[in-house]
Protein backbone atom coordinates (compact mmCIF):
# COMPACT_ATOMS: atom_id res chain seq x y z
CA UNK A 1 0.00 0.00 0.00
CA UNK A 2 1.16 3.52 -0.74
CA UNK A 3 1.84 6.37 1.95
CA UNK A 4 -0.25 8.91 2.14
CA UNK A 5 2.71 11.18 0.64
CA UNK A 6 3.37 8.52 -2.21
CA UNK A 7 -0.87 9.01 -3.05
CA UNK A 8 -0.91 12.92 -3.60
CA UNK A 9 1.94 12.63 -5.59
CA UNK A 10 0.52 9.77 -7.75
CA UNK A 11 -3.09 11.76 -7.47
CA UNK A 12 -1.30 14.86 -8.57
CA UNK A 13 0.31 13.11 -11.46
CA UNK A 14 -3.38 11.09 -12.52
CA UNK A 15 -4.95 15.06 -12.49
CA UNK A 16 -2.04 16.27 -14.61
CA UNK A 17 -2.47 13.75 -17.02
CA UNK A 18 -6.23 13.60 -16.93
CA UNK A 19 -5.99 17.42 -17.98
CA UNK A 20 -3.37 17.11 -20.30
CA UNK A 21 -5.61 14.61 -22.44
CA UNK A 22 -8.40 16.33 -22.05
CA UNK A 23 -7.30 19.78 -23.70
CA UNK A 24 -4.51 21.47 -21.77
CA UNK A 25 -1.44 19.26 -23.49
CA UNK A 26 1.07 21.17 -21.29
CA UNK A 27 -0.30 20.03 -18.32
CA UNK A 28 2.09 18.79 -15.68
CA UNK A 29 2.39 17.60 -12.19
CA UNK A 30 4.64 19.99 -9.76
CA UNK A 31 5.97 17.82 -7.31
CA UNK A 32 6.17 17.84 -3.85
CA UNK A 33 7.72 21.47 -2.21
CA UNK A 34 5.81 23.98 -4.09
CA UNK A 35 3.35 26.47 -3.68
CA UNK A 36 0.63 27.04 -5.37
CA UNK A 37 -0.50 25.17 -8.43
CA UNK A 38 -0.14 21.41 -8.29
CA UNK A 39 -0.97 21.14 -11.58
CA UNK A 40 1.48 24.15 -14.28
CA UNK A 41 0.64 24.12 -18.24
CA UNK A 42 -3.08 25.14 -17.60
CA UNK A 43 -2.58 28.80 -18.02
CA UNK A 44 -5.65 31.08 -15.51
CA UNK A 45 -5.90 27.89 -13.73
CA UNK A 46 -4.85 27.18 -9.96
CA UNK A 47 -5.74 23.22 -9.32
CA UNK A 48 -5.11 21.72 -5.90
CA UNK A 49 -4.87 18.09 -6.07
CA UNK A 50 -5.96 16.13 -2.80
CA UNK A 51 -5.98 12.24 -1.78
CA UNK A 52 -7.14 12.72 1.80
CA UNK A 53 -9.15 10.58 3.90
CA UNK A 54 -10.35 13.29 5.50
CA UNK A 55 -12.65 15.96 4.14
CA UNK A 56 -12.34 19.71 4.57
CA UNK A 57 -13.56 21.65 2.18
CA UNK A 58 -14.34 24.64 3.87
CA UNK A 59 -10.76 24.89 4.35
CA UNK A 60 -9.54 23.70 1.22
CA UNK A 61 -11.32 26.46 -0.22
CA UNK A 62 -9.96 28.79 2.42
CA UNK A 63 -6.47 28.07 0.70
CA UNK A 64 -7.55 29.47 -2.68
CA UNK A 65 -9.34 32.59 -1.27
CA UNK A 66 -6.40 34.66 -2.76
CA UNK A 67 -6.23 33.66 -5.69
CA UNK A 68 -6.73 36.50 -7.23
CA UNK A 69 -6.92 36.56 -10.90
CA UNK A 70 -7.01 32.59 -11.86
CA UNK A 71 -9.79 30.65 -11.13
CA UNK A 72 -9.07 28.09 -8.78
CA UNK A 73 -10.30 24.47 -7.51
CA UNK A 74 -9.62 21.28 -6.19
CA UNK A 75 -10.17 17.90 -7.17
CA UNK A 76 -9.93 15.37 -4.81
CA UNK A 77 -9.86 11.69 -4.80
CA UNK A 78 -11.52 10.08 -1.74
CA UNK A 79 -9.91 7.45 0.30
CA UNK A 80 -10.95 3.78 -1.26
CA UNK A 81 -10.33 4.90 -4.87
CA UNK A 82 -7.53 3.88 -7.00
CA UNK A 83 -6.32 5.76 -9.84
CA UNK A 84 -8.65 4.41 -12.38
CA UNK A 85 -10.95 6.27 -14.42
CA UNK A 86 -10.69 9.66 -12.44
CA UNK A 87 -13.39 10.94 -14.85
CA UNK A 88 -16.14 8.71 -13.95
CA UNK A 89 -16.91 9.63 -10.62
CA UNK A 90 -14.18 8.41 -8.66
CA UNK A 91 -12.88 12.29 -8.40
CA UNK A 92 -14.97 15.07 -7.69
CA UNK A 93 -14.06 18.74 -8.28
CA UNK A 94 -15.32 21.72 -5.83
CA UNK A 95 -14.67 25.17 -6.50
CA UNK A 96 -15.70 28.71 -4.91
CA UNK A 97 -18.99 29.88 -6.33
CA UNK A 98 -17.27 32.89 -7.26
CA UNK A 99 -15.34 31.07 -9.34
CA UNK A 100 -18.31 28.73 -10.90
CA UNK A 101 -20.44 32.01 -11.62
CA UNK A 102 -17.71 33.26 -13.49
CA UNK A 103 -17.58 29.93 -15.72
CA UNK A 104 -21.43 29.65 -16.10
CA UNK A 105 -21.77 32.85 -17.71
CA UNK A 106 -18.27 32.00 -19.43
CA UNK A 107 -20.19 28.88 -21.03
CA UNK A 108 -23.06 30.99 -21.88
CA UNK A 109 -25.16 30.05 -18.85
CA UNK A 110 -27.33 32.64 -17.38
CA UNK A 111 -27.65 36.86 -18.06
CA UNK A 112 -23.90 37.63 -17.39
CA UNK A 113 -25.34 40.15 -15.33
CA UNK A 114 -24.50 40.99 -11.37
CA UNK A 115 -27.67 39.60 -9.55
Amino acid sequence: MPSRKQRGHDTERIVAQWFAANGWPYAEPVGAGRSGTDVTGMPGLLVDAKARRDFTPTEWLKQHALANGVMSFVVWRPDGYGPDKPGTGAFGVMMRLDDFTTLLHSAGYGTGEDQ
